[in-house]
């Protein structure tokens, strides 16, 4: 990987959902969307938590970011764990 290498960290539907109601309880099945809502506010539309997710990615692409290869290898090998959890 290179130092510059875009790693995203806010992008998500948790980034979006939290940006548009902040601290609301709820689950996200993907592929559905909201499976539990609790909160007394109105649930987001999936539109909505979408175009939100696309406003977190450009500005996350707008960020010059570099890394430590450190940070890299800290990052990978936790990529890695989920990845392996997952299956």
């Amino acid at each position: 990987m290179s130092t510059s290498t875009k790693i995203y960290r806010f992008y998500g539907v948790n980034g979006a959902i939290e940006l548009l109601r902040p601290g609301a309880k709820w689950e996200w099945t993907g592929g559905v969307g909201f499976t539990r809502w609790d909160d007394e506010r109105p649930k987001p539309t999936k539109e909505e938590v979408e175009e939100t997710m696309e406003k977190i990615k450009e500005f996350e692409d707008s960020i010059n970011t570099i890394w430590t290869k450190e940070q890299l290898e800290e990052i990978g090998v936790y990529t890695k764990a989920i990845e392996e959890s997952s299956l």
